[in-house]
């Protein structure tokens, strides 16, 4: 059994959620906390705990503030975070990712919205994920990411542009991620430099409201340009598009004979939406020479069966995530034991291994 310490201001929330989390036999509610001032002297006496779910808002010290000491303490415990769905916090959202919280919940701002069906199956799926992955990482939290991240290795440049002759044709790159892929994106796509010779289409699970902020995000780590997808976007190289929230992405030609990116709604697959999946069977019929699929950090199966049907109609070649550096290994895993994987490679060599193989221009 799992044991959850559970830290939020709210009584009624503190309530609610551990009703939600006492409900499923794998979880056990060990201890709470009214604020950050408070888990943090719990936490210096005893870290027996497998899962922290952390509100953001809360007076003496927020959330994020509470993240920051950890790692200043060197305190490492795995987090989810409960926040809502405003731009300013999905901003604060991807702060806590950064800082080594490894998913979050988006969380109503009622306690009693909190009794619905889904909301519980969904904190139980992501509960569930953040109790299985790896224990984060410590972060110092005098200096971001940026320097080392946006760091491209020129010589692998420089490389790739002489051989061009042997990266011919016309290809996509097509990224999927889940639990703790927001992080791990922030170590692949700042590191792909601004004239790929490619397109990027990116699923990464992420409710409505989310993918819009890790997109500035990114974009703003990156010499690439990273955007939100939307609607009718016409596909060009040296672009990553980052799928919707809550909906699933295809990529289709439009009457003019162009590929664009067009939104469907629909069911869950694999329990997810966005799906990988529809994503990398959309490219089916595209007229792409090559789909370069990658596949990194995250729990379940999504993208194994899509490159599988992907595989019987196009050229693909399959980088996927090594088990030391993924948060979760299950996407990644799911893809390498069905025999898809054509690389299997650290998290620092994704980037420098989709340079290798689509070029630059």
């Amino acid at each position: 059994m799992k044991k959850i310490f559970l830290v939020d201001d709210s009584a009624l929330m503190r309530s609610v959620l551990s009703d939600i989390i006492n409900s499923d036999s794998k979880f056990h509610v060990e201890a709470t906390a009214r604020d950050g001032v408070e888990a943090l002297e719990m936490l210096k006496k005893s870290n027996t705990y497998d899962v922290m779910v952390l509100d953001v808002n809360m007076p003496k010290m927020n959330g994020i503030e509470l993240l920051k000491k950890l790692n200043e303490e060197k305190i490492r415990i795995r987090t989810m975070m409960a926040s809502t769905d405003t731009v300013e916090g999905a901003k604060v959202t991807m702060d806590a990712l950064e800082l080594g919280a490894i998913d979050f919940v988006h969380k109503p701002d009622r306690a009693s919205a909190c009794k619905g069906e889904d909301f519980t199956k969904d904190f139980l799926t992501t509960l569930w994920s953040v109790s299985v992955s790896k224990l984060p990482t410590i972060v110092s939290v005098n200096k971001t990411d940026k320097p080392a991240d946006k760091k491209i290795d020129k010589q692998i440049i420089q490389a790739v542009q002489k051989n061009t002759a042997s990266i011919s044709g016309n290809k996509i790159v097509a990224i999927a991620s889940s639990t703790g892929g927001p992080r791990a994106l922030q170590a692949v796509i700042p590191k792909l430099p601004k004239n790929l010779k490619a397109p990027v289409v990116l699923v990464q699970h992420m409710p409505v409201g989310f993918t819009a902020s890790l997109a500035t995000r990114l974009d703003s780590l990156s010499e690439i340009h990273v955007k939100e997808a939307a609607e009718g976007d016409e596909l060009q190289r040296g672009t990553v598009y980052i799928a919707k929230g809550g909906i699933h992405m295809h990529i289709e030609k439009n009457a003019s004979g162009k590929f664009v990116i067009h939104f469907k709604d629909g069911p869950t697959r694999e329990g997810v939406k966005p799906s990988a999946n529809f994503m990398y069977e959309s490219l089916a019929n595209s007229s792409y020479d090559e789909v370069v699929c990658v596949v990194m950090t995250g729990m379940g199966a999504d993208g194994t069966e899509g490159i599988k049907n992907l595989k019987a109609s196009k050229k693909v070649h399959v980088i996927s995530q090594d088990e030391e550096s993924c948060t979760v290994y299950g996407m990644p895993r799911a893809v390498a034991t069905a025999g898809l994987s054509n690389q299997v490679v650290s998290l620092d060599k994704i980037a420098q291994e989709i340079v290798m193989n689509v070029g630059v221009t």
